[in-house]
């Protein structure tokens, strides 16, 4: 199976939680996962969505970096559509000056999902189509190679090395190979696609300073528990808000699995929340290995970036603590974590990347 193990946490909102709790929510999984020895700890943007509260994902990735020491920090990802390219290239600088060694740049290319919010972050649609050009205007900031701003530096990032990587499906895998840069994909219910999508990728790769080789990270929801209904449950509160969101219009919080279990639902919102609660990986450690195993077989991927999110915080934790079981992560006596002898290797190409 995929041992090098990374998670994405979106700072979820809850029912009766408000958002800056869930922002403080994410700092302390950030300290789990640094001590169950994941190798990353991802943030996202997201704009004017009442069920997520990460908006600024740099902003949120220094207070991780902050209340952590080993980890690397990251964002999954920074939408540059939505922002200017010499301005990441800042933010970024300062997050590396900061915590020397420790920060991942990861770059997306949507825009906001609504005509309002693209208009008040001054975007719409077709600044997604500028992302690979976008892209290498950012690197050349971090490089030093611009050269459509004369005498214009990017400070501190020029002359870092700040390692990138591109969250894409389709034509974004396309730019990560032509950019010679890791790629991000998912999400793992549609798995015979990833594994196209990868294939591709690999076949376009072009070696880069940033990236000799090509590497693979492959995201998706995971959840462990002790039986397999367990893990369901875990995935509830999400698959609600999805068919919520597709019925209603609103990403809404999260609500206890056993509210909406409880719920009536019409045809439509029944059909949408049981899709949603379909293909993703779950069950028992010995289910989830095996699913694990089998993914690792289709994609060849270097590495897994888990995206899971829930109501419950204690049947989260407990499902990272037995994800983090399944892959040989140990835990140190000084509160950091190692991987053992299983996992070594893939911990060193994940260090390459």
């Amino acid at each position: 199976m995929i041992r090098t193990l990374s998670i994405l946490d979106r700072s979820r909102t809850r029912e009766g939680h408000p958002a800056p709790e869930a922002l403080r929510d994410t700092v302390e999984l950030a300290r789990t996962a640094e001590r169950l020895g994941y190798r990353r700890f991802w943030v996202s943007e997201h704009h004017s969505v009442p069920g997520v509260a990460g908006s600024a994902p740099t902003v949120l990735a220094a207070a991780v970096a902050g209340a952590t020491s080993r980890i690397r920090v990251g964002t999954g990802g920074v939408m540059l559509p939505n922002h200017q390219p010499l301005v990441v290239a800042e933010h970024f600088g300062v997050l590396e000056s900061l915590f020397p060694g420790r920060i991942d740049m990861g770059l997306g290319r949507s825009v906001g999902f609504t005509g309002g919010i693209r208009r008040a972050l001054g975007r719409d649609t077709a600044d997604a189509d500028r992302f690979e050009e976008q892209l290498a205007e950012l690197l050349g900031w971090i490089d030093g190679s611009q050269e459509a701003y004369p005498d214009v530096h990017a400070r501190p990032a020029e002359g870092m090395r700040i390692p990138a990587y591109v969250l894409a499906t389709g034509e974004g895998a396309g730019i990560a190979a032509r950019a010679g840069l890791p790629l991000v994909v998912g999400d793992l219910r549609a798995r015979e696609r990833v594994a196209e999508i990868v294939t591709a990728y690999r076949e376009e790769f072009r070696p880069s300073a940033r990236a000799a080789r090509p590497y693979v990270v492959v995201s998706g929801t995971v959840a462990v528990a002790a039986t397999t209904e367990a893990a369901r449950r875990i995935l509830v509160p999400e698959a609600w808000a999805v068919a919520h969101a597709r019925t209603r219009g609103s990403f809404p919080p999260l609500r206890p699995a056993e509210e909406i279990e409880a719920l009536p639902m019409r045809a439509k919102e029944r059909e949408l929340y049981e899709g949603a609660l379909a293909g993703h990986i779950h069950g028992t450690e010995e289910q989830v290995a095996a699913e694990l195993s089998a993914v690792a077989e289709l994609t060849g991927a270097d590495e897994l970036l888990v995206t899971t999110s829930t109501y419950d915080r204690t049947a989260l934790l407990d499902s990272f603590g037995r994800l983090a079981g399944l892959a040989g992560l140990t835990e140190r006596p000084d509160g950091h974590a190692e991987l053992d002898g299983r996992s070594a290797g893939r911990s060193a190409a994940g260090q390459a990347a």
